[in-house]
């Protein structure tokens, strides 16, 4: 095992926090098991041999790192949270679709900067925690419009699609760009596995394609149930005036019946 911080601190905190959630009143089954999941999942990032690879030797395990703090623990983590607590922060500025993207965007793209990216590698003990809280601050930020928003579903599906769109072209630079970008992985002593360029190739498809699972299948989940509704709304206005149409009729005649002089 190779412990980090986020092991060892982040995660029970995480936990305990969502444990003085829970003593509100009662909790689903299901965001009992997301927050654990999302806990586990921080803590299996910085406790397994994922830890000490992502440090030293290579890019697509630093990323991977980077997915699980702030695309899959946030979204978990948010799912836990009870209804009534998510209520309470419905005002937060931080939460609002047009507030939450951009800073998601903002943290994604600035960490991944080569020049910032190599000196927070180069501080495992002070910056590259901060890069760390920051990925999970903006990730729970950018998922919250989705869980716990008022908007529409429709609404949803279009934040979802532009979260998509806009983070997607980060991983693919990495995969495209002829040369290796990241100096402090170029350095890195490597007795097995990919050189530099692959292992950024590597990352960089990794991450687009965990991308398109995540957010594009969360886009199509939203989309199908806005279909859905409109459908449904369709539906239930044309069978609503269907009898009305019908009434009408009915009503003239009675009307023309009755109006008609008596012989």
């Amino acid at each position: 095992m190779h412990p980090s911080a986020e092991a060892i601190g982040l995660a029970p905190a995480l936990a305990v926090g969502l444990a003085l959630a829970y003593r509100g009143g009662p909790v689903s089954r299901p965001r009992v098991v997301a927050g654990a999941l999302g806990v586990g999942l921080v803590f299996a990032a910085f406790v397994t041999q994922l830890e000490p690879l992502a440090n030293h030797t290579f890019l697509w395990a630093h990323l991977l790192q980077n997915v699980v703090l702030a695309e899959w623990a946030p979204l978990l983590l948010v799912l836990a949270v009870p209804p009534r607590l998510a209520e309470r922060a419905a005002g937060f500025p931080l939460f609002r679709p047009l507030v939450a993207l951009p800073l998601w965007l903002a943290a994604y793209y600035t960490w991944h900067l080569p020049w910032i990216y190599d000196t927070a590698l180069r501080h495992p003990h002070s910056l590259l925690h901060l890069e760390h809280l920051t990925y999970l601050a903006a990730g729970i930020c950018v998922w919250w419009p989705v869980v716990h928003g008022g908007s529409s579903a429709g609404a949803k599906a279009a934040y979802l699609f532009a979260a998509f769109v806009l983070a997607s072209p980060l991983g693919l630079l990495l995969a495209l760009i002829p040369r290796a970008i990241y100096l402090f992985y170029v350095q890195a002593p490597r007795m097995w596995g990919p050189g530099p360029l692959a292992d950024q190739q590597i990352a960089g498809v990794t991450m687009a394609a965990e991308e398109a699972i995540v957010f594009f299948g969360a886009f199509t989940a939203y989309l199908l149930r806005f279909l859905a509704d409109e459908q449904a709304g369709g539906g239930f206005s044309q069978s609503a005036s269907a009898p009305a149409a019908g009434v009408r009729p009915v009503a003239l005649r009675a009307a023309h019946g009755s109006a008609r002089p008596r012989r």
